[in-house]
C-alpha cells in the first residue's frame, strides 16, 4: 500500500500556531516541532498499524478504518475518534476528551512525500515526511 514503509520528519508548516491553538505550553511547542518524529506504517486490508518514533516517545497504534480507538498525543491530550480513507487520503476526526472539541488530521502522498495536514480550532498545520 501507497502509505507503507518508514518515514521521517522533514519541514513542518504552522505547527507552532497549531500547537499553540491546542493548548501546548511554549516549552513544549519549541521541543515539539524538534521532536526528530519517524512513523512506520504498515497496512493490512483495513488495519493499520503505526509506530511512532520520537525524542519523547515511542508508542505502537494499531486502527481500523471506521472503528473508533483512543489515542494520546505526546503532551497527554487524550483524543478519541477514527481514520477513514477518501480518495487516497486517510482522514482522520478525533475528538478531545477534555473540552469536547474536534481535531482533524489527513494523511497522504503527494510526489515521494507524506503530507500529515492537521486543522484545530481553524488553525492548520502541515508535517511533511520523507522515506527514511
Amino acid at each position: 500500500m501507497a502509505f507503507d514503509g518508514t518515514w521521517k520528519i522533514d519541514r513542518n508548516e504552522n505547527y507552532e500556531k497549531f500547537m499553540e491553538a491546542m493548548g501546548i505550553n511554549v516549552m513544549k511547542r519549541k521541543l515539539g516541532a524538534h521532536d526528530n518524529l519517524k512513523i512506520t506504517i504498515k497496512q493490512d486490508g483495513n488495519k493499520f498499524t503505526v509506530k511512532e518514533s520520537s525524542t519523547f516517545r515511542n508508542i505502537d497504534i494499531e486502527f481500523t478504518l471506521g472503528v473508533n480507538f483512543e489515542y494520546s498525543l505526546a503532551d497527554g491530550t487524550e483524543l478519541t475518534g477514527s481514520w477513514n480513507m477518501e480518495g487516497n487520503k486517510l482522514v482522520g476526526t478525533f475528538t478531545r476528551k477534555d473540552n469536547g472539541k474536534v481535531l482533524t488530521a489527513h494523511r497522504e502522498i503527494v510526489g515521494e512525500e507524506l503530507v500529515q495536514t492537521y486543522v484545530y480550532e481553524g488553525v492548520e498545520a502541515k508535517r511533511i515526511f520523507k522515506r527514511g
